[in-house]
């Protein structure tokens, strides 16, 4: 909590920074008819805007705003709040929370889509009927692969929920090093990476960019590995990106599906574009949806409202 935020706090002057502002404000008004409420784009959220307001509702800082004015509460549409953490800090009297939205079953479903795209090689065989060409060839299942799983949250569970039911071995990894959820046949502390790598065929990330995570799977990492498939739906900064030609070149990986990316958009000059080894999404794999993102924020007003701190409060120092 930071401690010069007094409660209880009522917000009055809300600004919304994103896409779907209009259809958001429209949720929000109908829920509480008293709030004063702007919304567009976040990148066109000037400093006008944040000086009217009390509270902001957006997944990352405004660019054309040099501070965030008077905004009192910060509520991040995603749940992972780099965009916010990022950068210059936020002033201690800023209360920054989060979207308590569940993305892991639409994660899950990105990920089970990329594995089949890739054990059942769809890319070649849309290459070869592009060509007119028959090209028969042995197509292995996914059931009784292996998968290791960086990050055990829910997004983690969810994707190993799906995975197994196809017949995956779905080892987790966590900071921890533990959790009971019976998708995962075992869980390991990140020491274990080196040993559990060599033996995947799927490695796929999905924890959020905090200072621990930061470049966690490494070039000396990636050498471990032995012909997987690489699937990141965290966040770019968790994997050494410039290592991956590199990884794919050498066979350490047979493949990789990238939904994130250090940089965002993709550079028009990284060699990921243009690699046919790997598969590029714009950072789809989990939306915020309208109904998400204005429940999430009712709830943490409520709880403003009675005094108490929401469930949602980010932990700064932990990054989530």
């Amino acid at each position: 909590m930071a401690p010069d935020f007094s409660l209880p706090f009522v917000p009055h002057r809300v600004v919304i920074g994103a896409g779907m502002h209009a259809e958001l404000r429209a949720r929000l008004q109908q829920a509480q008819p008293t709030l004063e409420i702007r919304g567009a784009p976040f990148t066109e959220i000037a400093e006008a805007d944040l000086d009217w307001a009390d509270t902001y509702i957006g997944f990352k800082r405004p660019p054309r705003a040099s501070s965030m004015g008077n905004v009192q509460w910060i509520h991040s549409t995603g749940a992972g709040v780099d965009g916010w953490l990022m950068g210059p800090p936020l002033e201690p009297q800023r209360l920054l929370t989060r979207s308590p939205e569940l993305f892991g079953p639409m994660i899950a479903e990105w990920a089970v889509a990329r594995v089949f795209a890739w054990q059942q090689q769809l890319w070649s065989l849309r290459d070869a009927q592009d060509e007119g060409r028959w090209a028969p060839r042995d197509i292995a299942r996914v059931a009784g692969t292996r998968a290791v799983l960086v990050g055990t949250g829910d997004i983690g569970r969810s994707i190993a929920t799906s995975l197994s039911a196809l017949g995956v071995q779905c080892r987790g990894v966590s900071r921890s090093g533990h959790s009971t959820h019976p998708a995962f046949t075992s869980v390991h502390g990140i020491d274990a990476l080196p040993t559990l790598l060599p033996d995947a065929d799927w490695v796929i990330l999905s924890i959020p960019d905090t200072p621990a995570s930061r470049g966690l799977l490494s070039r000396d990492l990636l050498a471990c590995c032995r012909g997987a498939v690489l699937l990141n739906a965290g966040r770019g900064t968790v994997v050494d990106e410039a290592a991956i030609p590199e990884a794919l070149d050498a066979g350490w990986l047979r493949g990789a599906a990238l939904d994130v990316f250090a940089t965002e958009p993709l550079p028009t000059d990284s060699p990921l574009w243009r690699d046919p080894r790997v598969m590029v999404s714009p950072h789809i794999s989990g939306l915020t949806t309208v109904d998400g993102a204005a429940e999430g924020f009712l709830e943490c007003m409520a709880s403003l409202a009675r005094g108490e701190l929401p469930r949602w409060v980010v932990d700064r120092e932990r990054g989530y």
